[in-house]
């Protein structure tokens, strides 16, 4: 689905180790807790900087977080890249957003929707997914036995919409903050060259009318 564009963004945000294939998640346990800490504060300072509307940015980091509530593990940034070209919001966004689903938190988020899930259809049972999820067997298990997919599947859906839009109301607030904050320093920038362009101006003056 991710054509030669696609890629040239999953490029532009290799510097904080995505998986050009399956993003986030394809990464495994070998990424320690810390690790991936450095990871989502380096996504976050990448995100805010996205040159770009502001609502445009905040709608593909939702879309991004809604994506990465599915269970469809390692295709969560081509999912939500393809998404966002379809709605014209950011593409970038859309793949920083999928890493609310990461090493450290896909065990959790998986357990958390497949509960919500199996509730909603009048089910019981639960089910814990070890750190450092094997993705083929994961996706093969979920191929296998289709209540798991689907009870995971509505557990997204529910638990997703509400963390995407407290996630597009957060990220249009910074990535505003941030702009009205770069703006206000280039105009003190265009302020400072212009005074010092007029005393170097006066200076010139005084030299040549003694």
């Amino acid at each position: 689905m991710a054509g030669s564009n696609d890629r040239l963004i999953y490029r532009s945000i290799s510097g904080t180790e995505l998986n050009d294939r399956h993003g986030p998640e394809a990464s495994g346990a070998s990424i320690p807790g810390n690790r991936v800490q450095r990871v989502l504060k380096s996504l976050y300072q990448r995100l805010i900087r996205i040159r770009g509307k502001p609502t445009e940015i905040a709608r593909g980091f939702a879309l991004g977080v809604f994506v990465g509530m599915s269970p469809f593990i390692g295709f969560h940034t081509a999912l939500a890249i393809f998404i966002a070209s379809l709605l014209k919001w950011n593409k970038i966004a859309s793949a920083i957003g999928v890493w609310i689903s990461n090493p450290a938190t896909a065990p959790i988020l998986y357990s958390l929707t497949y509960y919500v899930g199996t509730r909603l259809l009048g089910k019981s049972g639960t089910l814990s997914f070890p750190l450092g999820i094997d993705v083929p067997a994961f996706l093969t298990t979920l191929a296998g036995v289709p209540e798991i997919l689907w009870s995971m599947v509505l557990g997204g859906v529910v638990l997703g919409l509400p963390l995407a839009l407290a996630a597009y109301y957060f990220v249009l607030s910074a990535v505003r903050k941030y702009q009205e904050e770069i703006r206000e320093k280039l105009i003190r920038q265009k302020a400072l060259r212009a005074r010092k362009r007029e005393h170097r101006r006066k200076k010139r003056n005084r030299v040549e009318n003694p």
